[in-house]
């Protein structure tokens, strides 16, 4: 009766032993699971910490590149109305200096292509005349500085210089021998 009461007491305590440690293995099982699902849980608020700043670095480069090309575009615009301006002004100073060298008003590249539609096909042989005006001078400017350097050269430098400044045609005088050589092949 002994041993029979022993050996139920001692199957009993290998029970309650097994029990305990299936308990102790289930609760650090499950211990295990907990700190997993914690790391998990913290892993994932941290990949969407991150993305999150990788999606406001983003946007704050891309609002720069923006920026960028905007102020790139207005630089652009700036540049292109100035050289417009220079332009402009360059094309009235331009037809200033026309109207006042010539005899006939303003000489615009509209009143020239009118007047030659109402012209006859002789403005071909005019233009051959101005060029070949234009040309004797040119020559006849040429022969007066060579046979004055002798003279020239027995003067003083200031003299040569003014006395050469007065010899050299002026744009005026060449602009009326223009003219004058196209009236009168008219």
């Amino acid at each position: 009766l002994l041993r029979t009461e022993e050996r139920q007491r001692l199957a009993r305590e290998r029970r309650e032993e097994r029990e305990k440690q299936h308990a102790a293995k289930e609760t650090q099982i499950l211990e295990k699971e907990r700190k997993a699902k914690l790391q998990y849980e913290k892993q994932l608020e941290e990949r969407q910490r991150k993305l999150k700043e990788m999606k406001q670095k983003e946007e704050q480069r891309r609002a720069a590149v923006e920026e960028k090309r905007k102020q790139k575009i207005e630089e652009e615009k700036e540049r292109y109305e100035a050289v417009l301006h220079r332009t402009l002004e360059r094309s009235q100073r331009l037809e200033t200096r026309q109207k006042r060298w010539s005899w006939g008003g303003s000489v615009t590249p509209d009143s020239d292509s009118k007047t030659a539609s109402k012209r006859s096909p002789s403005t071909a042989n005019l233009k051959q005349a101005e060029a070949a005006v234009s040309k004797r001078l040119s020559s006849s400017a040429a022969l007066l500085n060579t046979s004055d350097r002798t003279r020239r050269s027995q003067l003083s430098p200031l003299d040569s210089s003014v006395i050469s400044r007065l010899l050299a045609p002026t744009q005026a005088s060449l602009a009326r021998s223009k003219s004058a050589a196209t009236l009168s092949a008219d």
